[in-house]
């Protein structure tokens, strides 16, 4: 377990601090950003990067042997009025603009998809009702493309649905103009066998404010990793996250924030709970500070919750800074065995074991599904984290 760390207003050893001995923040230690795959070695899985990933499992997502082909998935997008929808080519000027691919599979990604989805609110545009993106695989291999751009002062709520069975790389860009306010939840509900890898970029604007939630369920392997990044001063961001993770499942949630502008925040929690044999959650949380990102304010915590003998998580917070004028900036991180104490307290005031093991589940998530702020879609989390506990006495 890594113990929590807090360092103070001014601290003199801020600009030192190395975090824990493998922590050296990622994105110095792999390849340069690249969108040619050619700028990427063929991981091995003896690379810090790839180290936790089942190289095997990943269908030819990472040595570039696997082809797209026409059963991929299906995307679908519903939106309100003020949004435009758009299917653009390869040569449009928005694509990328948030972030550079950080590894071979995002890259692969970005050379092998043919039509990339552009999903465009206008400036001083406030939706009511969210924009729904469903992305629903039908057995094959896809390679995707989704931008959502705010423009200055919009506020939207997107929900990426991912259901159904594929192999899929993808990149999603979240672009927010000056003063926009932009929520968005990720829910990873594949069918056992799926394989998801995506890389998800966010660009801050000034005094912008981004909220992430990313919901992971289903799947054979997902390895997600969620990148920030401020394009002004002012800007927040908040990064929200809670998986479920099953016998034989691999779910992998890699984060970086980099901040690289004056007096902007963030803010990461992640949870996790895990059942079955060799159930294996990764959680890699990195925080860079740049010199010249004077008072910036950041925490990351992780938390993971072990149900059953055989699963296995690795949490490994990362936190470099290279200024000591900052307001703030800590990290913790923690694993445990399901609390029999608490267990014991709900049965003794006439809670049945089975209903008492749910209320705890649901407790220990009950902060992160209040974050989505989209009603049916918290049900049906809910809902799933029953089922999941439903399925592990039966």
């Amino acid at each position: 377990m890594a113990e929590a760390q807090n360092i103070p207003v001014g601290s003199t050893t801020a600009g030192s601090i190395a975090v824990a001995a493998e922590s050296t923040v990622v994105s110095r230690m792999s390849a340069p950003p690249s969108f040619d795959v050619a700028d990427f070695p063929v991981p091995h899985g003896r690379e810090e990067e790839w180290r936790f990933t089942p190289l095997e499992r990943l269908r030819g997502l990472h040595d570039g042997t696997a082809v797209a082909n026409g059963d991929g998935v299906k995307v679908d997008v519903q939106a309100p009025e003020g949004v435009t929808v758009e299917t653009v080519g390869r040569d449009d000027a928005r694509l990328g603009k948030a972030g550079t691919p950080v590894d071979r599979v995002a890259a692969q990604a970005y050379s092998a998809f043919e039509k990339a989805s552009v999903v465009t609110v206008a400036k001083e545009t406030v939706l009511t009702e969210p924009i729904r993106i469903a992305v629903h695989g039908q057995g094959g291999t896809a390679f995707g493309h989704q931008v959502i751009e705010l423009g200055a002062f919009a506020e939207a709520v997107v929900v990426i649905d991912h259901t159904g069975d594929a192999v899929l790389a993808a990149n999603v860009d979240y672009v927010l103009g000056d003063g926009a306010k932009l929520t968005v939840v990720s829910v990873q509900d594949w069918d056992d066998k799926a394989v998801h890898v995506a890389q998800h970029n966010a660009l801050i604007g000034r005094d912008a404010s981004f909220k992430s939630v990313v919901v992971t369920f289903g799947g054979d392997v997902v390895r997600l990793h969620p990148r920030v990044e401020y394009a002004g001063p002012g800007g927040e961001a908040e990064l929200f996250g809670l998986y479920f993770t099953d016998a034989g499942q691999h779910q992998e949630h890699r984060l970086l924030v980099t901040h690289n502008t004056p007096h902007c925040k963030s803010n990461v929690v992640y949870k996790g709970a895990l059942q079955g044999d060799n159930a294996h959650a990764v959680w890699i949380g990195d925080v860079l500070i740049e010199a010249e990102a004077e008072g910036t304010d950041t925490y990351e915590m992780n938390r993971n919750l072990v149900l059953t003998d055989g699963a296995r998580v690795d949490s490994v917070p990362n936190l470099e800074i290279e200024t000591g004028e900052i307001v703030g900036a800590g990290h913790a991180s923690a694993t445990g065995r399901f609390d029999d104490e608490q267990l014991f307290y709900l049965m003794a005031r006439g809670i049945p074991e089975h209903d008492a093991r749910r209320l705890v589940v649901r407790g220990f998530f009950a902060e992160l599904v209040q974050q989505i702020g989209v009603a049916d879609i918290e049900e049906r989390l809910l809902a799933k984290i029953d089922e999941e506990l439903e399925a592990s006495v039966a």
